[in-house]
């Protein structure tokens, strides 16, 4: 199955005319003729069954059919990671993190971050890439690079973790995470959370987690994560 993303249509929605890029692209690069048919999503839970109509050099008219409406799961992943010095690090997380089923990522500004600017328009559309090609219905809600101090003070219903490395009393994620529920996850910077950081995380209601024996990148850290939800709700 080929599946494309168009946010701006809903279950109502019959016909789409695509623009000159993606009208080529579907039909020069794809091979698509008259006829021929793909799936559409909207990344908010809505499958189409689209058959190609009217094709010209710069126009292709898709006919839709609503095929389904996908619920949200009833327990979502929400991690909120500091983006990574190298771009591509953080490019990775966010593919292989949208892959596995993570409901929204929210860019953290902490003491230690290396990279203080994100570009909001290239990481969304490497989270649309990964959505289609994962062939999943939902895309992952991307924030706009927030401060540390004020994302903790955000309420929430979820689990609240956080992932550091100081050398504390701490239990594994599999240990305390429930089963079916939300769950929350602050991982720092190259340079870890500072102690103010961590200290006021802790006090906010985030409980400190380990993610195993060895120390790990920090986008290494958000896949793990993404991999021990996925698993503690997969039995």
């Amino acid at each position: 199955m080929q599946l494309f993303y168009y946010p701006n249509i809903d279950a109502s929605t019959v016909s789409l005319a695509l623009d000159k890029e993606d009208a080529r692209h579907m039909t020069r690069v794809l091979r698509k003729k008259t006829g021929d048919q793909v799936h559409i999503t909207n990344g908010a839970g809505l499958l189409f069954t689209a058959t190609i109509g009217l094709i010209t050099n710069s126009k292709c008219e898709l006919h839709l059919a609503f095929a389904k409406a996908e619920p949200l799961p009833s327990y979502q992943l929400h991690i909120a990671i500091a983006p990574t010095k190298m771009n591509d690090r953080m490019e990775w997380f966010l593919e292989k993190a949208t892959e596995m089923g993570v409901t929204r990522i929210t860019p953290l500004l902490c003491d230690h971050s290396e990279r203080k600017k994100i570009n909001h328009e290239r990481f969304d559309k490497i989270l649309v890439s990964a959505m289609k090609q994962s062939l999943q219905l939902y895309k992952p809600q991307l924030d706009e690079l927030t401060a540390f101090t004020d994302f903790i003070a955000e309420r929430t219903d979820a689990q609240k973790f956080i992932a550091h490395c100081e050398e504390t009393q701490k239990q594994t994620l599999q240990e305390i995470a429930t089963k079916s529920s939300n769950v929350l996850m602050l991982i720092g910077p190259e340079g870890d959370f500072s102690s103010t950081e961590i200290s006021a995380a802790i006090n906010s209601g985030f409980r400190p987690v380990s993610l195993g024996n060895n120390r790990l990148r920090t986008e290494t850290a958000g896949v793990y994560t993404s991999a021990i939800f996925n698993g503690i709700n997969s039995f």
